[in-house]
């Protein structure tokens, strides 16, 4: 017999006011692995009796192993089918590291669509997950509308699970700014970060898995575009390529909101009181809010202030200059960004400061991670840093 992984679903733990859904992942050798969601009661008719969930939600770790999945419990054979070219795209970005294997389930049967043409999305307050619930609201999404009615946040994502207090404020005040817009907000809890896998490759896949879990009562999942088509970065977790490869017949997966510019969707949500007073763009999970000095704070501050749009109060402080001669870049993805902000600037003949201080700050960046593979040159950029940058 073919050694296999196999996958098994777990009875449903009905706690106080919570479900969880559990799911075990053997691998031949014994070792295990469990995933699992915990979302309100209240919420019960919504969930599936398939295992889509738990296959997507285990994806990213079964494509990077030698034997194929079996998963015992029911599965739709679309969803399989689609995830037959979502493996042969990601083992051709990355074929060191992924894989595509047979995934087959003991029952293979399509899920019944629900009743209803109610579509939900993930919403973290950030400006792109903003603007998708903005636009579908105000009716300016044409041929794509939606019937969106609720937003899903998932706590262990960016909020890491042990800050429950980080996650609970984050989440009342996402609650808030969804409620203006007359739809509810759905906060489920997982465990998916810490089952293995890259975060920036299966960021798409746990936030699918995370919708489909909710295919009982929702039929269509919206996931906002992180970038424009114009300014798509592969291999990336998320993009208008693969995430629509994670749909079944009963549950559509779309990206959403990709021909618009991240300045495009800022000028856009400002019109959105709740917006400005409440987006959350920050990379450190330690603040229900924002930051104000990350490398998503900082790229969103200047954003507004490009647009001429001030400081909107999300934002508890401002950058100057210094600030940002100091930041410190280690994608260079996020520096070309930046330099992207740079041009767009000159060429509506801006000419602050802050312009110049972005550019010089690219361009260091640029030779500080150059430096880091050439020796020699550290000590010159330290010497730079110091000409220039001197201590606070």
């Amino acid at each position: 017999m073919i050694a296999k992984n196999n996958l098994w679903p777990e009875e449903l733990v009905q706690e106080n006011d919570q479900l969880t859904l559990p799911a075990t992942l053997e691998r031949p050798d014994g070792t295990r692995k469990r995933l699992w969601y915990r979302l309100p009661l209240t919420y019960r008719d919504a969930v599936t009796s398939s295992c889509d969930s738990f296959v997507l939600g285990f994806l990213f770790t079964i494509m990077k192993l030698p034997e194929d999945l079996r998963v015992h419990g029911e599965v739709s054979p679309s969803l399989l089918r689609n995830l037959v070219e979502f493996q042969d795209a990601w083992s051709c970005w990355n074929p060191a590291k992924y894989h595509r294997i047979e995934i087959s389930a003991d029952i293979e049967r399509e899920q019944p669509r629900a009743k209803t043409d109610q579509a939900i999305m993930g919403f973290s307050r950030g400006a792109d997950s903003s603007f998708t619930a903005w636009r579908h609201h105000t009716g300016r999404a044409g041929r794509q509308q939606r019937n969106l009615v609720a937003g899903v946040m998932i706590h262990g994502f960016d909020i890491p699970l042990e800050e429950t207090d980080v996650f609970a404020q984050a989440a009342e005040t996402a609650r808030i700014m969804l409620a203006s817009l007359d739809m509810e907000l759905i906060p489920i809890a997982t465990n998916f970060r810490e089952i293995g896998g890259t975060w920036e490759d299966a960021c798409g896949a746990g936030l699918a898995s995370g919708l489909a879990l909710l295919k009982g009562r929702y039929n269509t999942g919206l996931i906002a575009s992180s970038e424009d088509y114009a300014g798509l970065v592969f291999p990336w977790g998320s993009n208008p390529l693969t995430d629509g490869l994670m749909s079944s017949n009963s549950f559509q997966v779309i990206t959403d909101g990709s021909a618009l510019t991240k300045m495009a969707k800022i000028k856009e949500i400002n019109a959105w009181p709740e917006a400005r007073q409440h987006l959350r763009v920050c990379l450190d999970g330690r603040y229900a809010d924002n930051c104000c000095r990350c490398i998503k704070c900082t790229r969103n501050i200047l954003l507004f202030r490009f647009l001429g749009l001030g400081l909107p109060e999300c934002f508890d402080r401002d950058l100057s200059d210094t600030d940002i001669l100091r930041m410190r870049i280690y994608d260079p993805d996020v520096i070309t960004i930046n330099e992207r902000l740079v041009k767009q600037a000159r060429a509506t003949s801006i000419s602050a400061s802050w312009v110049r201080a972005l550019q010089f700050s690219m361009m260091i960046n640029r030779l500080r991670l150059r430096a880091l593979r050439i020796t020699p040159l550290r000590k010159i950029m330290r010497a730079i840093y110091r000409l220039f940058l001197p201590p606070l």
